[in-house]
């Protein structure tokens, strides 16, 4: 006598995601450069994929920094998409945390050291 075997599915897969790295300063005078460059990435990021934003070669932030991550993961979230910040140097990790916006970026990354 045979036993039929359960088939197990395929483990849920992940969403698919797209990197994007800052290097150097988050600052007001990249702010324009970057924004434009994050919108053009996050418009080829599928819906229900995520954008990844690696932080952690960042030298310096400032509120423009700051706010171009809300917006873009504003934008993100209104296109059905996530936005991660896959790591943050200790510039960031510093404004966010002064901010008090760790909550509000809560799946980034311990600092780097």
């Amino acid at each position: 006598m045979s036993r039929a075997r359960k088939s197990q599915g395929a483990p849920a897969a992940e969403p698919a995601r797209a990197a994007f790295r800052v290097e150097g300063e988050l600052t007001i005078y990249r702010a324009a450069e970057l924004w434009d460059a994050l919108k053009a990435q996050l418009a080829d990021v599928p819906e229900a994929a995520c954008l990844e934003i690696d932080l952690s070669a960042v030298s310096e932030m400032d509120s423009a920094g700051v706010q171009l991550l809300l917006a873009t993961k504003k934008s993100a979230r209104a296109s059905g998409r996530e936005l991660r910040l896959a790591g943050r140097s200790a510039a960031v990790d510093e404004v966010l945390g002064t901010l008090r916006l760790d909550a509000h970026f809560a799946d980034v990354s311990a600092p780097n050291s």
